[in-house]
C-alpha cells in the first residue's frame, strides 16, 4: 500500500510522506554533543515531536546514548496537585519507553520521592542506571501551569549540574512557546517573562516551514509512488497558500488527492488545489480551529486588530509580537514587517473573527440574482443599504475586535451573498490603510475596497480612489466598490447618513462609493 499525507499526529516514514526530520533543526546535534539543555518552540503541527522522536531512536540505534521523547502533557490535569501531577506523568513515561526501547534499556523502577521531587529523582535513577549517556525530549512541556510547571522546572535546574552520570547530559523542552512564555498562573499575562527557573538553557531553537523546493520535494514522493504528478500551477500554488507551513503542506495534498482527484492517473492541477484550500477553510479541521481560540487573546488581538484594520500601530510590546509569532499566526519579514503567516490563515482569521456577526444576520431576501443567476451589482448595492441602514447599528456590537466592527458585518453580509456558490478573498496588512475585498460569484467578479474615516482624519475619499484604482487593475477589473465608513463622532445615525454615490478613480474607472 501507498504511504500517505499525514496530517494527525507524528509522522514516520513507513506509513506517511515526509521529508528528513532533523534537516529543519541542523543546531541538535551540536548541542546533544556539547551536553547542552536547550528549548525547541515551535507552532503546532510543524514536526516538533516527528523530528526529536526520530532523533531519539537514531541516538539509540547509534549505540552512545540513550534517546528518549517523552510527554509532559498529562500531568496538565492536575493545576495545583504537584505530586498528582507528577505520578501521571511518570506512568506516561513507563508507557512511552515499552514503545521506544528495548527490553535491556528500560528504565529502572523509579524510587518513591515526595512529591515536588519525583521527576528529578526519577530522571537521577534513570541516569545512572543507563549505562550510557541519557538524552531526554520532554514534549509538551508548556503544557503545565502554576505550581506543577514551576516544580519540574526547578528539578531540572538542580539536577543539571549532576550531569552526565547522574542526570540526563542533554535535555530538551519541547513546546508551542519559548520558556518566558510558560503560564505559571490562570491569567494570560503571568508568565514567566525571563527564563528562568530554567536559565540553565543554552539555546531556544525554533523549527522553520518548508521552502518551496521542499513542498514539491514531498509531493514528488506521492508521484513516485503512485505515479500521479501534480502540475507545475498546483505545486506553486500550494506554497503560495500555505508559504510551507508543513499541516497545511500535508492536508492541502491529502484533500486533492484522496478527495477531489482519486484516480491517479489524472495528474493534480491549480484548480484542485484551490479548492482543497475552500474545503479545508470551511472545515476548520482541529488545526485551524485551535489557531482561531487564540484571536481573542488580549495579546494576540493587540497585534492583529491594526493589521487587520490596515493601521499603523503605537509601539507594539515585542513579547505580544514574540507570542503571536510563536503561535504560527504571524511572520516578521524584510520587506512586509509584521504580517500573516500566509493565506489560508489569512481567510481563517476574518472567518473566525466574523462569525459572530454571521450568527446575528437576520433573514436576507437575496435579491441580487439576476434570472441567470448572475450577480446584479446594482440590486447588491441597493439591498446592502437597505440592510446597513436597518440593522448595521446593532450588529456593530457582535463584532470582537471594534476597530474593524464595520469591515467584519460587511463581510458577514457577504457571506450570505456568496454563500456557498462563491469566495471572498481578502488583502490587509499593518500600514495599508485598508482592507480589500475580491467577491467571486460565478462568472463575476466585484472588487471592494473599505476604508474607514476618523476624527481628526481628512475625508478619505480621494485616497480611497487611487488605491482602488491599483487593485482593479491587478484584478483586471474595470469596475468597483469603495467603502467608506465614518467613524467620527457626531455624526447621525447610521440609518440617515449611509447612501451610495458615483465617482472615478485618476484614470477614469467607474466606482460606486458606499457611505455608512
Amino acid at each position: 500500500m501507498a504511504r500517505w499525507f499525514n496530517t494527525a499526529g507524528p509522522c514516520n516514514p513507513v506509513d506517511h510522506y515526509m521529508l528528513p526530520a532533523l534537516r529543519r533543526l541542523p543546531e541538535v546535534q551540536r548541542l546533544i554533543d556539547q551536553k547542552g539543555y536547550f528549548v525547541v518552540h515551535a507552532p503546532r503541527q510543524v514536526g516538533k515531536t516527528t523530528a526529536l522522536l526520530s532523533l531519539a531512536r537514531d541516538l539509540t540505534a547509534e549505540g552512545r546514548h540513550v534517546g528518549v521523547l517523552v510527554s509532559m502533557e498529562v500531568g496538565a490535569a492536575f493545576l495545583h496537585d504537584v505530586g498528582a501531577a507528577e505520578a501521571a506523568i511518570l506512568q506516561s513515561w513507563r508507557n512511552a519507553m515499552r514503545a521506544q526501547l528495548p527490553p535491556e534499556l528500560q528504565p529502572p523502577v523509579f524510587p518513591e520521592a515526595p512529591p515536588g521531587n519525583r521527576i528529578a529523582t526519577a530522571l537521577t535513577a534513570w541516569s545512572e542506571a543507563a549505562g550510557k549517556p541519557l538524552v531526554v525530549f520532554l514534549d509538551e512541556v508548556d503544557a503545565l501551569r502554576n505550581g506543577v510547571l514551576i516544580s519540574v522546572l526547578r528539578q531540572l535546574r538542580d539536577g543539571y549540574r549532576n550531569r552526565p552520570d547522574h542526570f540526563p547530559a542533554s535535555l530538551a523542552l519541547i513546546g508551542l512557546r519559548d520558556v518566558r512564555d510558560y503560564k505559571v498562573a490562570s491569567g494570560d499575562g503571568d508568565r514567566l517573562v525571563s527564563a528562568s527557573p530554567f536559565n540553565i538553557k543554552v539555546r531556544s531553537l525554533t523549527l522553520r516551514d518548508f521552502t518551496e523546493d521542499e513542498v514539491a520535494e514531498l509531493y514528488a514522493q506521492h508521484t513516485s509512488e503512485t505515479g500521479q504528478n501534480f502540475e507545475p500551477g498546483a505545486l506553486t500554488l500550494a506554497f503560495e497558500l500555505t508559504q510551507g507551513q508543513p499541516w497545511l503542506v500535508n492536508a492541502l495534498a491529502k484533500v486533492a488527492v484522496e478527495e477531489l482527484v482519486p484516480d491517479v492517473s489524472r495528474p493534480v492541477r491549480r484548480a484542485d488545489i484551490e479548492k482543497a484550500r475552500a474545503i479545508l477553510i470551511q472545515r476548520q479541521e482541529t488545526h485551524l480551529d485551535s489557531l482561531a481560540e487564540r484571536l481573542r487573546e488580549p495579546r494576540i488581538r493587540a497585534v492583529l486588530e491594526p493589521m487587520l484594520a490596515g493601521d499603523i500601530p503605537g509601539a507594539l510590546p515585542p513579547d505580544d509580537v514574540r507570542f503571536a509569532v510563536d503561535l504560527g499566526l504571524i511572520r516578521i519579514t524584510s520587506t512586509s514587517g509584521v504580517e500573516v503567516a500566509n493565506p489560508i490563515y489569512r481567510e481563517v482569521i476574518v472567518r473566525e473573527l466574523a462569525y459572530s456577526s454571521r450568527a446575528a444576520l437576520p433573514a436576507i431576501q437575496p435579491s441580487w440574482l439576476k434570472p441567470d443567476g448572475r450577480l446584479d451589482a446594482e440590486r447588491l448595492r441597493e439591498a446592502f443599504l437597505a440592510f446597513w441602514r436597518q440593522h448595521g447599528e446593532p450588529l456593530l456590537a457582535t463584532a470582537p475586535y471594534h476597530e474593524i466592527a464595520p469591515h467584519l458585518v460587511l463581510m458577514a453580509f457577504l457571506h450570505r451573498v456568496v454563500n456557498g456558490g462563491g469566495t471572498i478573498e481578502r488583502e490587509y496588512a499593518i500600514g495599508r490603510g485598508r482592507m480589500d475585498l475580491c467577491v467571486r460569484y460565478g462568472q463575476d467578479t466585484l472588487a471592494i475596497e473599505i476604508k474607514v474615516w476618523r476624527d481628526r482624519e481628512p475625508d478619505p475619499l480621494a485616497e480611497g480612489l487611487t488605491q482602488l484604482e491599483g487593485y482593479l487593475h491587478g484584478l483586471g477589473e474595470q469596475r468597483g466598490w469603495l467603502v467608506l465608513f465614518d467613524r467620527r463622532s457626531g455624526q447621525p445615525p447610521i440609518s440617515e447618513r449611509t447612501h451610495a454615490e458615483e465617482a472615478r478613480t485618476p484614470s477614469g474607472l467607474p466606482v460606486t462609493v458606499i457611505r455608512a
